[in-house]
């Protein structure tokens, strides 16, 4: 049984080593010599055997390992860990843009479950969890002796089941929320046509707008369809939004990326050794014809999300607005292990083209825009008026119109409603705007001061010639 086990623990470790990163306080890591690491094994072989025959009730050896495994692989860094046969099937599953849960994306954060960002219209969306929010329980347990993967699962189930959530947000007090689980499906673009909230009903100003949700294997065929559709209608510009939106696969980033930019370096990534270098550049073809792009970005903005946004930035193709994202430069494989099972590892960090790191930092926007709201400061009605006197006579249209706006504040928001809301898009798309306005002028060649000297150096040769003529 103890060789058995050196030889498992052999075979993972160069894997593990591959993506080992320095530590939190950036000291030099000491390694251990082959014997050192033979005796380390030996000792890990030996803790479970002693476990295993002295645990108080039967020991389940099989969960035992795989927390061992994932233990390993979390001290890394809260990104890497291991996937049981099951875990790794519900990943590719949820790869592939469809999966069962509550639509909420997660990372471990000093023992609690933190939100990186709820996914569009799921029940988590739904139910106001925010991006930054912490998960502290799971049906009433706590979270904080589990691992991802084991809160992961808590949180998934037959869809139709419940599950409760205790839940903190920034300067609240916990809440308790009860969530429906359902079968997620994901669309990773949604576009259409918007106008400003104040543009008049007969401006032919159309901004296109598209919503990336999350890059999944069908985002890059999603967004180029949206493109296509978006410049039949012919709009002024674009705002790209990936706020909460929290990464997925590196390639599909370089995808969309690469649909706005028509040269240029869009990423590199840099792994363990000085060579592990790799870069990616734009090819010919802006499917957005030039036009003005804003990228809006908040805290919820990672991994991938930020890789777009920083390469829009440094190629001068964007302007980005929102707030600093999510700070996640890091990029993970997974490396199947031969038995259905696979580790969840992270191989490399990346970089923005002018050579900026993500990693812990962020993005920063180039116009910060914070989520407002408009608060209006002067009171449609006076004070002081004939309705402040007592016993005044009532107005019974006015009775009935104030039931109307009554009944009207109990309805559901239209989505022109939610967008004249959302003062983040209402920015942007006044930028967009403007940046249009910019390019029409931009086309009207000026006079330049050349062309000055050479219309006067004309004026004066005709004025010589009428001269010569004259004195003829």
């Amino acid at each position: 049984m103890l060789k058995k086990l050196l030889v498992l623990a052999a075979l993972l470790t160069p894997v593990v080593a591959f993506g080992a990163d320095k530590s939190k306080d950036d000291e030099p890591v000491e390694h251990l010599t082959d014997e050192e690491i033979y005796e380390q094994l030996k000792k890990l072989a030996l803790v479970f055997e002693t476990a295993r025959d002295n645990f108080v009730e039967e020991a389940d050896e099989k969960k035992m390992l795989e927390a061992a495994m994932n233990g390993m692989l979390q001290a890394l860094d809260p990104h890497s860990s291991y996937l049981s046969a099951d875990d790794f099937k519900e990943f590719n599953d949820k790869s592939l843009g469809e999966f069962g849960g509550l639509g909420i994306q997660i990372t471990s954060d000093r023992g609690a479950v933190r939100v990186i960002s709820p996914i569009d219209d799921t029940p988590a969306d739904k139910a106001g969890i925010k991006a930054g929010d912490y998960i502290t329980h799971i049906d009433d347990e706590p979270v904080f002796d589990l691992t991802l993967n084991q809160a992961t699962k808590k949180m998934k189930g037959r869809p139709g089941t419940k599950v409760k959530l205790t839940v903190i947000s920034e300067g609240q007090e916990p809440r308790t929320i009860t969530l429906k689980r359902a079968i997620i499906k994901v669309e990773s673009v949604k576009y259409e046509e918007k106008k400003m909230a104040d543009a008049d009903e007969d401006t032919d100003e159309k901004i296109g707008y598209v919503r990336i949700s999350d890059f999944g294997a069908t985002t890059t065929k999603e967004l180029t369809k949206a493109l296509e559709k978006l410049e039949d209608k012919d709009v002024i510009g674009y705002v790209l939004d990936v706020r909460n939106n929290p990464g997925g696969y590196l390639t599909a980033a370089i995808d969309v990326a690469d649909a706005f930019l028509d040269a240029g370096e869009i990423v590199s990534t840099r792994g363990k050794r000085p060579t592990d270098i790799e870069r990616n550049f734009a090819t010919p073809g802006d499917l957005a014809n030039g036009k003005p792009v804003v990228v809006l970005i908040n805290h919820g903005s990672a991994s991938a999300s930020e890789i777009v946004a920083g390469a829009l930035q440094d190629n001068g193709r964007a302007l980005v607005m929102g707030s600093q994202s999510f700070g996640k430069g890091s990029v993970q494989q997974q490396k199947p292990l031969g038995d259905g099972t696979a580790i969840h590892i992270t191989i490399a960090r990346y970089y923005t083209p002018s050579g900026r790191s993500i990693q812990n930092e962020g993005i920063t926007p180039d116009i910060e825009v914070l989520q407002s709201k408009i608060e209006v400061l002067e009171r449609k009605e006076s004070l002081y008026s004939e309705a402040s006197f007592k016993n005044s006579l009532k107005n019974e249209e006015a009775e009935k119109k104030d039931k109307d706006k009554s009944d009207d504040a109990d309805r559901e928001l239209t989505d022109e409603e939610k967008d004249a809301l959302d003062y983040q898009l209402q920015r942007a798309m006044d930028m967009v705007r403007a940046m249009a306005k910019l390019q029409e002028r931009a086309k009207i060649v000026p006079m330049t001061p050349d062309d000055d000297v050479a219309d006067v150096a004309d004026d004066d040769a005709a004025k010589e010639n009428d001269k010569d003529s004259s004195e003829e």
